[in-house]
């Protein structure tokens, strides 16, 4: 079809620099279909076996990874995929990270997740509801995409944009683009079932994937894909001293080990993805794609010492415990006795025999006698819808114009639940179980894109892009049941309010917050000779809250010769704070300086955070260089992209501010509730400035070796941030030091492919670059647990052998030597329980092998 083939050019013009390589003289040049076909065609299969992953003339770095290369790889999650493709980007796990833990952020060029738009099929992609509030550093308080829902089978390629695109797309585009491209065929498929585990024993995942292409009447596809996964958790824990202190003195009720840190257990992760097109005739089409998505995972939080883990047990380091008083709360005098706790076991104490049989006195130990350590749950389900309309208007003074006419409605939301806890404050009478409530992400976009083909005595025509896009986005929040956040009758002895780790969203939380913003672009690429290309783009953005923004993006590429090309590019970009950003609340517990506190999460506006310095947000602003050169010499191809991204004014969660008991009396006359019971309270805030600069080196080259073909591919990137400036007051030395060091430097994967008649394989080296290590969201400098960590490698394989043309049999390993993360020191094991630090590069729970069985039809 003509209008399929067209599609692809429409999209990618009208909007982003992803395909500016592209010759669109072709377009204007009537009864020329042929070369439309193949110009279009050359650049949707960019990047598979028989191209390289780069598209050697554009003016701006992109890389093409195909299908069938994400694929070589043993994990089914899309961002263990990529990480393993694009060097740039980069992923950790989060096994105790509150909502993190449920859809981990990721990173590009060093920079946060929403900094990288993602689109699917050239269309905005919504971002998920959960934020990031423990997000490695780089991340804390990132709000992106949950891109883990795509998966692998559902995709024809992957577009890596590396370079700021606001000028094309608007807000998130200050690190680069991501574009997830659906398969498009109307026949055939294929169903694989996988199978693997960690070297350890642990971590069973079983993954099954279907893809099939049906015809969508004579003149159409519908292309439908599901994935179904399950994950079972991994423990990369030790026994924590001090529970193991208290089983040895005879407390019967401790567990081995007590708390259990590693990957959360995935129940019936489920996604489909469904991608349709119809031929409507006269050069138009429509289209429509979109999910539904669904997942529960099941996480560990930190262990509850019963002896001394503050406002739960007691309020003196441990010296006594936190003892209710039923009398007291009633309006009577104090009664309970006191019960000293710094003792082996304070079970076998005669004060606390003496305040159990006292009907009148209890403390949480009667509950959970041996420290409790709750979980935590989600379920997360993602849904979204994408229709439209394009093609070419036939007459009238639009003749030969391309259009594009679409709309999309995205939704994610994430429901959260805390098992094995408690309410402190409602005594005795707590649960143990809360739902403690809701975030929904809501996300409608329109958009309107024209193109046209023009000439003006230039050695090619200009090619004129223009469009509009309104936006609305909207968070909610929806509060949990009441035993979740309520402040019950020993609030005012010292009990901790609400349930204990992840208090429950309460009513005056509960709300929904909308804002919505109208943007207008016109983008211009030309030849103005047969070997100089030019283009520019600008774009106008109003929203209805902090007001307007304009942008602009300038690039060029020059053919020095046939092989040897040089490109540049500079533009501005923003990023708008997330509506969630400015209105979420969350309490949570922290790691701060080496100690497990209760940190509560406010909106900047909000008394408690204004009193403490918050302010309205407002966005981020960047300015963007880049300069590369490409050579391509028959089967070697190589691009090298320099870098340099100067954002001001970032956003992201403070550090935690102390709240001081000398404020508690005007912080109660402002309406904060209970402050005493509050460690610490964090905001988001725009106050750092950074420059992040670096290399991206892309090499490829093939040949016919050991009577087969052989691809040798070499990917490398340096990266380095710097803070600029920063406000003391919200944002820590430590902090800092995590922006700048908390990720390698150096990253690099070279990949061997060999390919046979009937057998196949890869093997891949994975090099990680020093990194300042750290745990959770810690960002103490001294007296804690920090290191740099050695530089390190890994090594994945794969053979693969086809049985027949139907069925392959694959068997593989990631990190096949098992290389083992950085170690935390021994004397961390009191407070964090793991054996390795969170913040690694690479999964800390070792090697992995699989086994998997593909049917094609």
């Amino acid at each position: 079809m003509k209008i399929k083939a067209l599609r692809k050019a429409i999209l990618l013009a009208c909007s982003s620099t992803l395909v500016s390589t592209m010759s669109y003289s072709a377009l204007a040049e009537e009864n020329n279909t042929e070369e439309v076909k193949k110009d279009v065609e050359k650049i949707a299969v960019v990047g598979t076996r028989s191209a390289p992953r780069s598209i050697a003339d554009s003016p701006v770095p992109i890389d093409i990874i195909g299908g069938d290369d994400l694929e070589k790889h043993g994990s089914s999650d899309m961002l263990e995929l990529l990480v393993s493709q694009v060097p740039s980007f980069n992923v950790r796990q989060q096994p105790i990270s509150d909502a993190a833990t449920l859809i981990r952020p990721v990173n590009l060029r060093g920079l946060s997740s929403d900094s990288t738009l993602v689109l699917v099929n050239g269309k905005r992609r919504h971002r998920a509801s959960v934020i990031a509030f423990q997000g490695g550093g780089v991340n804390d308080g990132a709000q992106g995409p949950d891109i883990s829902v795509i998966p692998s089978i559902a995709l024809k390629q992957v577009e890596v944009l590396r370079d700021g695109a606001a000028a094309q797309y608007g807000s998130d585009a200050i690190a680069g683009v991501m574009n997830f491209v659906l398969k498009d065929s109307a026949e055939g498929g294929s169903i694989t079932v996988k199978y693997g585990e960690y070297f350890e024993g642990d971590g069973d995942t079983t993954t099954i994937e279907g893809n099939i292409g049906l015809p969508f009447t004579d003149d159409g596809f519908a292309n439908l894909s599901f994935a179904l996964k399950n994950a079972d958790a991994t423990s990369r824990s030790v026994q924590r001293p001090d529970a193991g202190g208290l089983a040895d003195a005879g407390n019967t009720y401790i567990n081995d080990p007590a708390q259990v840190w590693g990957n959360p257990e995935i129940e019936d992760d489920l996604s489909v993805f469904g991608n349709v097109g119809l031929d409507l005739g006269n050069d138009k089409e429509f289209y429509m794609f979109g999910n539904y998505s669904e997942r529960d995972a099941t996480g560990g939080f930190y262990y509850r010492n019963p002896h001394n883990r503050s406002n739960v047990y007691s309020n003196d380091d441990g010296e006594t415990l936190l003892i209710g008083d039923i009398g007291q709360a009633n309006g009577g005098p104090r009664t309970c006795a006191v019960v000293p706790a710094n003792v082996p076991n304070v079970l076998d104490t005669q004060a606390y025999k003496d305040m159990v049989a006292d009907p009148n006195c209890f403390s949480m130990n009667m509950i959970f006698p041996g420290g409790y350590t709750p979980q935590f749950a989600g379920n997360i389900v993602d849904t979204s819808l994408t229709m439209g309309v394009e093609g070419e208007i036939s007459g009238g003074w639009l003749d030969e114009v391309y259009f594009d006419v679409s709309g999309s409605v995205g939704r994610n939301a994430a429901d959260f639940y805390l098992y094995n806890s408690l309410n402190p404050s409602l005594g005795l009478d707590t649960p143990v179980d809360f739902d403690t409530g809701k975030y929904i992400q809501l996300e409608k976009t329109f958009n309107f894109d024209l193109v046209k083909s023009l000439e003006v005595g230039l050695d090619d025509p200009l090619n004129l892009a223009g469009g509009v896009e309104f936006r609305e986005e909207s968070f909610e929040i929806v509060s949990g049941e009441e035993a979740s956040w309520k402040a019950g009758p020993y609030a005012d002895q010292g009990f901790n309010i609400g349930s204990h780790g992840f208090k429950g969203f309460g009513p005056e939380s509960q709300g929904t917050n909308t804002r919505r913003n109208w943007a207008a672009y016109v983008d211009a690429e030309a030849y103005l000779t047969e070997d100089l290309l030019l283009g520019a783009a600008l774009r106008y953005e109003d929203y209805n809250t902090f007001g307007d923004t304009a942008n602009y993006k300038l690039t060029l590429q020059y053919a020095i010769s046939d092989d040897w090309q040089v490109r540049g590019s500079t533009s501005t970009g923003f990023r708008a704070p997330t509506v969630g950003q400015a209105n979420v609340v969350n309490t949570a517990t922290s790691l701060v300086g080496g100690e497990l506190i209760q940190s509560f999460l406010a909106p900047p506006t909000d008394p408690l955070s204004a009193f403490y310095g918050g302010k309205e947000l407002t966005p981020e602003e960047s300015t963007s260089y880049a300069l590369g050169t490409v050579y391509e010499y028959d089967d070697f191809f190589l691009t090298v992209d320099y870098y340099n991204i100067e954002v001001t004014d970032r956003i992201a969660q403070s550090s935690q501010i102390t709240v001081r008991e000398e404020d508690y009396a005007e912080l109660r006359s402002l309406g904060v509730q209970n402050p005493e019971l509050i460690s610490a309270v964090t905001y988001f805030a725009n106050d750092f400035d950074t420059t992040t600069q670096g290399v991206d080196i892309v090499a490829n080259y093939s040949a016919d070796l050991l009577n087969g073909a052989t691809k040798f591919a070499l990917a490398y990137n340096w990266n380095e941030t710097t803070v600029d400036a920063f406000n003391p007051a919200t944002t820590s030395d430590g902090k800092v030091k995590r922006l700048e060091e908390g990720m390698p430097q150096h990253r690099a994967t070279f990949t061997i492919t060999q390919n046979w008649d009937d057998i196949s394989m890869f093997v891949r080296a994975n090099y990680f670059g020093e990194y300042f290590a750290v745990h959770a969201d810690d960002d103490c400098l001294d007296g804690c647990w920090n290191e740099i960590a050695d530089s390190s490698f890994t090594f994945d394989a794969e053979v693969s052998y086809f049985i027949n043309e139907s069925f392959k049999a694959a068997v593989g390993a990631n990190n096949i030597f098992d290389q083992e993360a950085q170690k935390l020191p021994t004397a961390s094991y009191g407070v964090l329980g793991a054996k390795y630090y969170e913040s690694g590069p690479y999964d800390y729970n070792g090697g992995f092998y699989y086994v998997k069985l593909s049917y094609m039809f």
